[in-house]
C-alpha cells in the first residue's frame, strides 16, 4: 500500500479551497458581501495537506445592498465605502479570487473546487449569489462542501472555530478574529490538521 500524495486523488477529483466571507447581514439575496478571503491548499510529497497561498479582497456593496449596522459593527467595518478599505467591485473581486482557484484546478488535474468553510453553507450562499449578480462562473461545486463545524465537532468535540482551533493545539487571537483573512487561515489550518489524521492509501 502507498499513501496518496496527489490532491486530485484525495478527494475524488475535487480541489478543497478554504473560504471565509464577511457580510453586512445574513441574507445572501439582499445583504452586502463586504470581504472575501480564499486559501489554497497543497499536498506535499509525504501526502500531508498544507496551507498554501492566501488571497483576499475588500468588496464594495452591490447597488441596493442592505447594510445591517449591527453586522458591520460585528466585523469591525464602520464605513464599507471608506477609501482606506481599497475595496473593489464584486466583479473585480471575484475575477481576482477565482483566477488562482481555476489555475490550481487545471494544474492539479482536479475536476472542480469544493468549498471548505466554518458553516460552509453560509459562505457558499454568498459566493453563489455574488457570482450570479456578476455573471461570473463559480469554480465551486454547486452544493457540496466540507464544513469544519461538523468535522471539528466529530474530532475535537467543539463547533465554535476559536475553541476548535485551540482544542487542535493551535493559537487563537481574538483581536484578529472576524477578519476574513485570519478566519480563513485558521479554518484552513484546522481542516488540514483534521484531514491529516486520516491519510488515504491505495493498493
Amino acid at each position: 500500500m502507498s499513501r496518496v500524495t496527489q490532491i486530485k486523488d484525495r478527494f475524488r477529483g475535487f480541489l478543497p479551497i478554504v473560504v471565509d466571507v464577511e457580510t453586512a447581514g445574513f441574507n445572501a439575496d439582499t445583504d452586502a458581501l463586504i470581504e472575501m478571503a480564499v486559501v489554497t491548499l497543497r499536498m506535499n510529497s509525504r501526502g500531508t495537506l498544507e496551507r498554501d497561498t492566501t488571497y483576499s479582497r475588500n468588496i464594495l456593496p452591490f447597488e441596493g445592498a442592505n447594510l445591517d449596522p449591527s453586522a458591520l459593527k460585528f466585523i469591525g467595518v464602520d464605513d464599507p465605502f471608506h477609501p482606506f478599505r481599497r475595496a473593489v467591485s464584486e466583479t473585480e473581486a471575484l475575477k481576482a479570487l477565482f483566477a488562482p482557484i481555476n489555475q490550481q484546478i487545471n494544474e492539479s488535474g482536479c475536476s472542480r473546487a469544493i468549498l471548505v468553510g466554518h458553516n460552509a453553507f453560509f459562505d457558499l450562499g454568498f459566493v453563489k449569489k455574488a457570482a450570479e449578480r456578476t455573471q461570473i462562473k463559480s469554480p465551486f461545486h454547486e452544493f457540496s462542501t466540507f464544513d469544519t463545524v461538523s468535522l471539528a465537532g466529530l474530532v475535537h468535540g467543539q463547533t465554535v472555530l476559536a475553541k476548535a482551533v485551540e482544542k487542535a493545539g493551535m493559537s487563537w487571537d481574538n483581536q484578529q478574529a472576524h477578519s476574513a483573512v485570519y478566519d480563513t487561515e485558521k479554518t484552513a489550518d484546522l481542516f488540514c490538521q483534521i484531514v491529516n489524521q486520516w491519510p488515504l492509501y491505495t493498493g
